[in-house]
């Protein structure tokens, strides 16, 4: 699929800058830009839900005897290798 975005000058020169630099595609660039821009907002999306499931002790309280549970299988005796 291909579509035209406009982006300002000075992100085009940027854009040009790094895959110049990079030895890069301008869409190979825009492409990496994009998805680590989009791993960082589902970051910062979590830990605001995080940061809200904390001000509810009861909620917080289950998250945190859930960990627990789950830390538990740890010591089940199974090696790395299955």
């Amino acid at each position: 699929m291909s579509a035209n975005v406009r982006i300002s000058q000075r992100s085009w020169k940027i854009l040009k800058e790094i895959a110049g630099s990079t030895n890069e595609t301008m869409q190979n660039v825009l492409d990496r830009a994009v998805e680590m821009y989009r791993r960082q907002w589902i970051l910062e999306k979590t830990n605001e839900a995080y940061a809200a499931l904390k001000k509810d002790k009861e909620k917080w309280q289950e998250e945190v005897d859930e960990r627990k549970e789950w830390n538990a299988t740890l010591g089940d005796g199974l090696g790395d290798d299955g």
